[in-house]
């Protein structure tokens, strides 16, 4: 059953028009009984136990002002949870039980990420999700992949982790996603998006192979959905009618012009509640089934007969999602209400007790931030947050200095636009992370929103480029790596000028491997026509925005870090009031500081640590150029000839990984002859590793980028003896 979703365009969504499919898929089938025990809940959750109502007491799923008055200090108290060390503890919870873990999780969430950071609201959402999963399932045994990561904190708290949970995002402390080496838990890594239901459904191929009858779930957003990816998984798993499970995260908080369900869903209530425990049921589900392996031996016409008949009585009983993913062969049950633990608990034992094989996807709907107030009502539900007041939910971020880095850029394609009417923004669902939502906010007919969808962000571009317009593509740099082929194949190759704006360019901290923007210069300035670049400050990056739209006939990118600008001033480098810069000349460096010893070519941010590097080098009697080489393509060749001509050694410094700009270097340098001689060169990169998470120096420190790595280099090329080691201490 394969076939291509190009047709499936959001209009026919939602009027419910239906993709037309192949008529034939293959047959399901009665699956032999598992091997996992049976599941207690029946004894623990079953029948019409209610749930416990605010009037018995303080609302379970809530932490209220009060509470959090009375623990603001020394935390929460959490009797229950303290109880729970793995999964296993909690098989045998009870309604209240559950009711009562959830919001003992919840509140002391809230009181360590409180001085953490990190990844708030979306945890929040999936409290009860998470206890339902590890309460029926039989984790590890029961793979759980969740989609991105960002949403486990939880899911860390009940796996052997919570002890550790004070150091997440810290360096040699745990990620703030899912990895491998961290827990036998996480069966399968995360950090971008969209993936966990192709790696699922492998899992769940996997042992088929291996003749074992585990279960294996994918968790999923609204937001990762959107992602062609999690549509190219869904259609093969229809298509090898693989026994999976896939849970649709569903917080509504997608600001996506593809979010298929509205943001004006009525909440899920009894109705739906109950219509979910029917589509669940273990008996309807076999009979469907066999109803269907019935059928394939009548004629054709009785066949197609059937099928209305089924596909209208699934009609009846699906939510207004179910059409699409029916036809991507999973079984639709849902929406169910994802705050409601009996539900979630009923509904999961029922899709694991069921004896068929095939897909199934589970619609919850949760509400981001779920429990506290500060979180419920801003804006972005708290989604990443920096250390806050637990009581008001009030973010210590830093006054004063300069802004963002990217700000600048935002701000500086504003003063583009404010010129050039062609100017347009594109972001892949990262308006707030890549500055677009600051962009749009002055031109909100100029932004679009492609969705988690870096690829057809990128040759959308293509197209408006080819009209004449004049496209800025701002994506992170490691997400830009999901649409690599469209660069060469559909940018590249065609010459057409699509700017691409790199946001989060090296490392970037507390995010780690999974974000770190460490290979776009090797894999961008290898292709044919593409001009990069990477400025040194917040004054180079308004000038590089001005160059890129400049350029009219190839495209271009530019590279800036996480993190804000030097403070330098704007005004004394030609940067207008309302950050207008100037168009570099392309292909051409600049020396920022003289010298005879040795030349410290840096490339983009490591500019600074050159010219930190060489006030260490001057304390020891030594010499050192440092070039600003603003270009890897095309390099600036004769600066290049210049500084290997007037010094003994030369030292290339980049935050970024090898073949990046000192391979362009020692490419020139090579052909040109000029390493036959008595020159010295040697290259700093990132390591050829991936360096986790911690804090953007301490990473810079592990990369042996700082200043004093490269001043230490230049000595040791040199053959000089340090006599000060502690200077070398910054």
């Amino acid at each position: 059953m394969q076939f291509s979703l190009a047709g499936m365009n959001t209009r026919a969504l939602q009027t419910g028009a239906r993709p037309s499919l192949p008529a034939a898929r293959p047959s399901r089938r009665v699956r032999p009984a598992r091997r996992s025990a049976p599941c207690p809940v029946a004894r623990t959750m079953g029948g019409g136990e209610e749930q416990p109502s605010s009037a018995e007491g303080v609302a379970w799923d809530k932490i209220s002002t009060d509470e959090l008055a009375d623990w603001a200090g020394a935390g929460p108290p959490t009797p229950l949870l303290d109880t729970v060390a793995f999964p296993v503890h909690i098989k045998n919870f009870n309604s209240r039980q559950l009711q009562q873990l959830c919001k003992e999780l919840r509140a002391d969430l809230i009181h360590t990420v409180a001085k953490t950071g990190g990844h708030l609201g979306s945890s929040l959402g999936v409290v009860e999700l998470t206890v339902a999963l590890h309460h029926v399932f039989n984790t590890p045994e029961d793979r759980i992949v969740w989609d991105v990561g960002h949403q486990a904190y939880i899911h860390k708290m009940l796996t052997g982790r919570r002890a550790r949970m004070h150091t997440i995002r810290q360096q040699g402390g745990l990620s703030g996603f899912t990895r491998r080496a961290e827990s036998v838990y996480d069966p399968f890594g995360a950090g971008h998006s969209s993936t966990s239901v192709s790696a699922a459904l492998g899992m769940a191929v996997g042992r088929d192979r291996k003749g074992r009858a585990n279960n294996c779930i994918a968790v999923i957003g609204d937001g990762a959905i959107t992602g062609g990816m999690a549509y190219e998984a869904m259609n093969h798993a229809g298509f090898l009618d693989t026994n999976m499970i896939v849970i649709l995260n569903d917080n509504q908080q997608v600001s996506l012009p593809t979010q298929y369900n509205g943001k004006n869903q009525e909440p899920v209530g009894a109705l739906s509640s109950a219509l979910a425990r029917l589509q669940a049921n273990r008996q309807l589900r076999e009979l469907r089934e066999i109803a269907k392996g019935v059928t394939k031996q009548l004629p054709d016409v009785i066949q197609n007969a059937t099928a209305k008949i089924d596909e209208y009585a699934r009609g009846m009983i699906s939510g207004t999602g179910s059409t699409l993913f029916e036809e991507l062969g999973f079984y639709y049950i849902g929406p169910v209400d994802g705050h409601n633990m009996q539900d979630l608990v009923d509904v999961l034992s029922e899709i694991k007790a069921t004896e068929t094989v095939g897909p199934v996807l589970l619609h919850v709907v949760t509400q981001k931030g779920r429990g506290y107030t500060p979180a419920e009502t801003a804006s972005d539900r708290m989604h990443g947050v920096v250390q806050y007041d637990t009581l008001t939910g009030k973010q210590k971020k830093g006054s004063g200095g300069p802004q963002s880095y990217t700000n600048y850029f935002a701000d500086a394609l504003v003063a583009e636009a404010k010129r050039d009417a062609r100017v347009l923004g594109i972001h892949a669902a990262m308006g707030g992370g890549t500055g677009m939502n600051r962009f749009e906010a002055a031109f909100p007919d100029r932004v679009f929103d492609t969705g988690i969808a870096e690829q057809h962000a990128v040759t959308f571009a293509a197209g408006l480029a080819t009209e004449g317009l004049v496209p800025f593509v701002a994506i992170y740099s490691t997400f830009l790596q999901r649409g690599y082929d469209q660069i060469v194949h559909d940018v590249s190759l065609q010459s057409l000028p699509v700017r691409f704006a790199l946001d989060r360019a090296g490392n970037v901290g507390a995010d780690g491997a999974t974000h770190a923007g460490a290979f776009d210069v090797t894999y961008l300035a290898c292709l044919p026509n593409m001009v990069v670049m990477a400025p040194s400050n917040e004054a180079e990056l308004v000038h590089a925005v001005a160059t890129a739209a400049a350029i009219d006939d190839r495209p271009s990118a530019f590279r800036f870090p996480r993190g804000n600008g030097l403070g330098v001033d704007l005004a004394a480098a030609g940067v207008s009031d309302d950050l207008k810069g100037q168009p570099m000349e392309v292909g051409r460096g600049v020396v920022r500081r003289g010298g005879a010893d040795v030349a410290l070519l840096g490339y983009g941010t490591c500019v600074n640590a050159c010219l930190a590097a060489a006030d260490l080098l001057a304390a020891q009697g030594v010499s050192a150029t440092v070039v600003d080489a603003r270009f890897c393509k095309p390099l600036d060749t004769a600066l290049v000839r210049r500084m290997a001509a007037e010094h003994p050694v030369m030292i290339t410094v980049e935050e970024g990984s090898i073949g990046g700009f000192a391979a362009h270097v020692m490419q020139f340098l090579a052909l040109e002859g000029l390493l036959d001689g008595k020159l010295k060169f040697r290259p700093m990169t990132l390591p050829d590793r991936y360096i986790e998470h911690g804090t953007q120096a301490e990473q810079m420190a592990e990369a042996g980028l700082t200043a004093s790595h490269i001043a230490g280099t230049a000595l040791s090329v040199m053959g000089v003896k340090r006599d000060a080691p502690s200077i070398f201490s910054t």
